[in-house]
């Protein structure tokens, strides 16, 4: 049935309570998604567990956050943008408050992999009911500050994870966390709008998985993917091992302490809009090396033993990760002729991958190098990758 009313636009009420209810859920989202990051040293110790074992808090939340952006995706496509939107910020919540009760780790983990597949249905939801619901010419900045919040969430769940936990206690620490998600549940309850554009996808899925297999035989698309899986594994794995290396010599930082380094991650929400505003002017494959180039440069600074060089470097890994991610992200929809969904998803699992990869995969490097060998693998590695991009790219142009 036509639907007559007309998409929001900026300059009414409507389209800043969409704006603000689900940039409100994409923040919660993000600070759940990494509020463990920082605190693995606390979970070696409070549950007397390898790296390697507290380190899958993360990387299996990663694997069911992409199962998550698969199937909830499907469903959302056919049931409605809105109430996956509520149904992860509540749940989501609801896990929060559970994870300090648990007395054995391995429960830690199957509840955290649950709240993984529950943080998708925001994920998985939000920008296309956004791309619905409001006018083409004011979608663009809507999305511009919903990408803005979901590196404000990361910064500040990494940020408030280790200061409350140092500061009042690990129940404490969790407690916050879902109060906080249900207050956010209630407000997007009351603020977000009900669909007024939503189509009903009558596709079965095997069209849906028919999307997936056709990007996948894709070389440049493929490339792209790994683009994205690379640039995570190489900034998850920095972020994960820099609360041990800063506790250890000649640092000997207290969680609290180190807290105040994840600030540094607020570079994020202007390096996609910078690199919006430069792709406007100038190629964006030339953009993407250098935003390699800066988090790879980044990187390698942090080798420095003084703090203000390590902050430094971590100011420069989050401008060059966002720039490059944001142009490989816009790369992947540009170059998708058909089933532009199924691409962007695909990415985003790729990318998400990556966060599990860096996780847990590069824990032997950590427990046999240290911090040079972490940086060593996670500044040359997306270097190394573009070159094979390039090379890739040269023997097309050949062909």
């Amino acid at each position: 049935m036509f639907n007559l009313k007309q998409q929001y636009t900026i300059r009414q009420s409507s389209y800043w309570y969409v704006v603000i209810s689900l940039g409100l859920a994409s923040f919660f989202n993000f600070a759940t998604m990494y509020f463990f990051q920082p605190i693995l040293p606390v979970l070696v110790e409070r549950f007397e567990v390898r790296i390697s074992y507290a380190s899958l808090t993360m990387s299996l939340h990663t694997i069911g956050l992409i199962v998550g952006l698969i199937l909830l995706g499907f469903f959302s496509d056919r049931r409605g943008r809105r109430i996956f939107i509520l149904l992860s910020i509540l749940f989501t919540a609801l896990f929060s408050f559970l994870l300090p009760l648990l007395p054995y780790f391995s429960l830690i983990i199957m509840i955290r992999i649950l709240q993984g597949f529950t943080l998708a249905g925001v994920l998985s939801a939000a920008m296309a009911y956004m791309s619905e619901e409001l006018e083409p010419r004011s979608f663009g900045f809507a999305a511009t500050l919903y990408i803005s919040c979901n590196s404000l969430g990361g910064m500040t769940g990494r940020f408030v994870s280790g200061y409350l936990i140092e500061s009042f206690s690990f129940a404490f620490a969790f407690y916050a966390l879902a109060i906080f998600g249900l207050f956010t549940f209630v407000i997007v309850a009351l603020l977000l709008p009900k669909s007024n554009h939503f189509n009903q996808s009558r596709k079965d899925f095997r069209t849906d998985i028919k999307g997936f297999l056709y990007h996948l035989k894709n070389p440049q698309l493929l490339l792209m993917f790994g683009l994205g899986a690379v640039l995570q594994i190489s900034f998850t794995g920095m972020w994960t091992f820099l609360p041990f290396h800063l506790m250890d010599e000649p640092f000997h930082l207290s969680l609290q302490q180190i807290s105040y380094f994840y600030f540094a991650y607020s570079l994020g929400t202007i390096g996609a809009p910078l690199a919006g505003w430069l792709s406007r002017h100038y190629d964006m494959s030339h953009l993407r090396i250098v935003g390699v180039i800066i988090l790879t440069v980044g990187m390698l600074v942090t080798l420095n033993t003084s703090l203000v060089g390590i902050i430094i470097g971590l100011s420069l890994i989050c401008l060059g990760f966002f720039v490059s991610h944001s142009l490989a992200s816009a790369t992947v929809s540009n170059w998708a002729e058909t089933f532009k969904g199924s691409a962007s998803s695909l990415y985003l699992v790729a990318y998400y991958l990556g966060v599990a990869i860096g996780t847990t995969c590069l824990t032997p490097i950590w427990e046999n190098f240290n911090w040079k060998g972490i940086i060593t693998v996670t500044a040359l590695l997306p270097i190394f990758y573009v070159i094979i991009i390039k090379f890739f790219q040269r023997l097309k142009e050949l062909a």
